[in-house]
């Protein structure tokens, strides 16, 4: 065996208080790898469960799947800049454009959705799925909080009122997706998002305690003013906002107008949300990083698309 390399493996052993020996001599019965282990084929490929025997309800099964693990892919990149005490343009920069084109994938992948799927069988199978509601990824809203400062998620009715010092429990109740399962006259939540927050509200609130100040936005804006003018960079994070907060948006709103608008008439989401308001960008104008986009660009963000 190559010296160098039992040198660097006994250093390595030694640095958390193993015998170099014992691991080498546990290779000796050790499997070779394959490729169906190591990706775990078998598993990935049952965990496709449907509720009807509608056929294209595999397909609805996968995509949402697929789009999780993607979800994925994305906190891993956004966790290495908010870790990350030491950063600059370049780093930045690659990591936005690495997850912009995660995005850039689920927007363009909408067609195996929006054209994928008979009409007829959706509008059944999609019956048996109620209450869930997409707005239930749990990933994806770690996204929203890991991208941007709370005070952008906030349900636009009161972004401009609510006290930005207040506790994260209250901004919780006024976050702009809780439109989509709460009436805010009389304070009511649907089963949809009582059983959602039931699963995940604390671990939000953790979460969001740590992302609050090591969000990409806030990131950005504790780098040197040089690095903040870094053209590539300022390109990256203009790209990585408008792709998610309103192409990404657009591609599921008119997938789902394409099933729900039949003949002029809007039916229900299965999470029964009034999903044309709450999905289309240019009524909460969502926007991660606010001071990057002029006010005529905000303005008209979502408009014509």
């Amino acid at each position: 065996m190559n010296s160098d390399i039992t040198k660097k493996l006994k250093e390595k052993y030694e640095g958390i208080d193993q015998d170099v020996n014992v691991h080498l001599e546990g290779l000796l019965h050790s499997k070779p790898i394959n490729y169906w282990d190591y990706i775990q084929t078998d598993a990935l490929l049952n965990l496709q469960i449907q509720r009807t025997v509608f056929p294209d309800e595999m397909v609805f099964i996968m995509y949402h799947q697929i789009n999780e693990l993607l979800f994925k892919m994305i906190l891993g990149e956004i966790e290495q800049v908010a870790k990350n005490n030491d950063i600059d343009a370049a780093f930045f920069t690659s990591k936005l454009m690495r997850i912009s084109r995660y995005f850039d994938m689920l927007t363009s992948s909408f067609t195996i959705m929006k054209d994928g799927m008979d009409v007829d069988q959706y509008n059944k199978f999609r019956k048996t799925l109620t209450p869930a509601s997409g707005f239930q990824s749990a990933q994806y809203r770690k996204i929203e909080f890991a991208s941007t400062e709370l005070i952008n998620l906030i349900d636009k009715r009161f972004r401009d009122t609510i006290d930005r010092d207040s506790s994260y429990e209250h901004a919780f109740e006024h976050l702009y997706w809780q439109a989509a399962g709460k009436d805010y006259k009389t304070g009511k939540k649907t089963h949809t998002l009582s059983a959602f927050e039931a699963r995940y509200k604390d671990e939000f609130i953790r979460f969001t305690k740590f992302y609050q100040n090591n969000n990409l936005w806030s990131k950005f804006k504790s780098l040197p003013e040089q690095a903040q003018a870094n053209k590539d960079l300022m390109n990256a994070m203009r790209h990585y906002d408008y792709t998610v907060n309103v192409k990404w948006v657009m591609a599921h709103y008119n997938t789902a107008n394409h099933y729900l608008n039949i003949g002029g008439k809007t039916a229900e989401a299965t999470g029964g949300s009034e999903w044309v308001k709450y999905m289309h960008p240019k009524y909460q104008k969502r926007i991660f990083f606010p001071h990057l986009w002029t006010e005529k660009e905000i303005q008209d963000w979502g408009i014509g698309i």
